[in-house]
């Protein structure tokens, strides 16, 4: 019976795949396989040096495969369907080649740049993009912890204007998989400063080791996912110079994969009810993370 039920399982999966999905949904599994050889690696090279510690990781991986589990789910049921509605009521209709992939694709750099931005500045946002803050380490492992809760969040909306300009969403979303894959390489301590020309232009680990660091002079910097440029046009940039202390200002102490993902919108629904009026409470909701902040998220 049990075999009789995996199979119908793949067999619904397959089907699922088959109807919805085409090579460009998939790339980050398929990068996968490859993100686990360089976690290895890494894992090999600090085994004895604090940079990894095995329940933090795989909480990490664990966050990891459940996203990409979940985000599908997402991309089938309502995420592809409402960027199919917006292409088309597109401006334009702007087919495929090799430079309009290149402009496609630093346009993508720009609206992540604002989605990651929005993420920290705007509650809503950073109850999904906490998790992927809340290790104390930083190595390739930190880089698989994302939040089931992206597409409720709303974070595709951020891409929708390259749609409406007239790209084809499957390319709109290859484009951000592929700068997603890119800033997984960025998350370590294993690589130290890159020639200046090339921290000049690009997301480096020396700026997104930076990004993830509670010290006062790195929160809330250094957006960019391939890029820096626009970190250093709009005023967000700053340099790693002192040693960076890793996770976030609130941590929480749980190993528990649900609360991993939950624990900051119940932390802000909290504080929603802790106010008197109305207005404060839907504040709440577009204020940043430490406004009025009364709850200091999970305990246990």
């Amino acid at each position: 019976m049990a075999f009789r039920i995996n199979i119908a399982t793949m067999d619904a999966l397959l089907d699922l795949y088959q109807r919805h999905f085409d090579w460009r949904d998939l790339t980050l599994v398929m990068l996968s396989p490859l993100f686990g050889v360089f976690i290895a690696m890494e894992a090999w090279r600090f085994r004895r040096a604090g940079v990894f510690d095995f329940r933090d990781t795989f909480d990490s991986m664990n966050s990891g495969g459940s996203y990409l589990v979940a985000d599908l789910l997402a991309l089938a049921l309502f995420v592809l369907p409402a960027m199919g509605w917006v292409h088309d009521h597109r401006l334009f209709t702007l087919d495929m080649t090799v430079w309009r992939f290149v402009g496609l694709f630093l346009f993508v750099e720009l609206l992540y740049y604002g989605f990651h931005r929005a993420s920290h500045r705007i509650r809503w946002f950073w109850c999904a993009h906490v998790v992927h803050h809340g290790s104390e380490k930083m190595n390739f492992g930190t880089a698989l912890r994302q939040s089931w809760f992206y597409p409720l969040a709303g974070n595709w909306l951020f891409y929708l204007p390259a749609v409406w300009l007239g790209f084809e969403p499957r390319w709109v979303l290859f484009a951000l998989s592929l700068n997603l894959g890119y800033q997984f390489f960025v998350h370590t301590t294993w690589v130290g400063r890159l020639p200046a020309w090339f921290e000049f232009v690009f997301n480096t680990p020396s700026h997104h080791r930076a990004h993830h660091g509670r010290n006062p002079q790195y929160i809330d910097k250094n957006f960019g996912g391939t890029l820096i440029v626009f970190d250093r046009l709009f005023g967000s940039f700053e340099p790693e110079r002192e040693p960076v202390d890793y996770g976030l200002e609130h941590p929480f102490p749980t190993h528990n994969l649900f609360w991993l993902n939950a624990h900051e919108w119940r932390a802000m629904f909290r504080d929603m009810a802790a106010e008197k009026t109305w207005g404060l409470r839907l504040a709440h909701l577009w204020k940043p993370p430490a406004w009025r902040r009364h709850c200091n998220g999970f305990r246990e």
